[in-house]
């Protein structure tokens, strides 16, 4: 039986990206992104949203592929469109010598979802900077207003 592992999230960054350059000239982009999941509520038969925080990293690659880059340019509150995989990262740690482990998703495409922010303009409303589970009322941020339909064509 094969294996899949793929990610497609549609959210916003929960905090401008964090770029980092290593001395062989590579990249990564540490990015915070928050999706919403929609449940209907056991005791009011509401639905409601929950905020699910993920961290991503986004490296230059390849020649082309400058995904690091292209993440650096993005603000708090961008709504983006990213696709990935899973990645279970381990290490030991300095200090505790405890092991640790973090599952992240690693951006393979990424697209400005949205009006582009003109110059001069406030970084769009995003939700707070929280670890996952924190100040959960706090992840709301407004809807941007539906496309208008294009008008139909008259009939003679």
């Amino acid at each position: 039986m094969g294996n899949l592992n793929r990610v497609m999230l549609i959210g916003r960054l929960t905090r401008d990206p964090e770029v980092t350059e290593f001395k062989n000239g590579g990249k990564v982009a540490n990015l915070g992104f928050a999706v919403h999941n929609v449940r209907k509520s056991a005791q009011t038969g509401e639905w409601e949203e929950t905020p699910v925080w993920l961290n991503m990293k986004a490296y230059n690659h390849e020649p082309g592929r400058k995904l690091a880059d292209l993440a650096g340019k993005l603000k708090k509150g961008r709504q983006v469109f990213v696709e990935g995989h899973l990645v279970l990262e381990q290490w030991d740690g300095k200090e505790d010598g405890k092991h640790h482990s973090k599952l992240l998703v690693y951006v393979d495409g990424i697209e400005f979802m949205g009006e582009k922010p003109r110059a001069g303009d406030e970084p769009a409303p995003g939700p707070a900077d929280h670890a996952p589970g924190e100040h959960v009322e706090d992840a709301g941020w407004p809807e941007e207003p539906a496309p208008k339909p294009a008008k139909a064509a008259r009939r003679k």
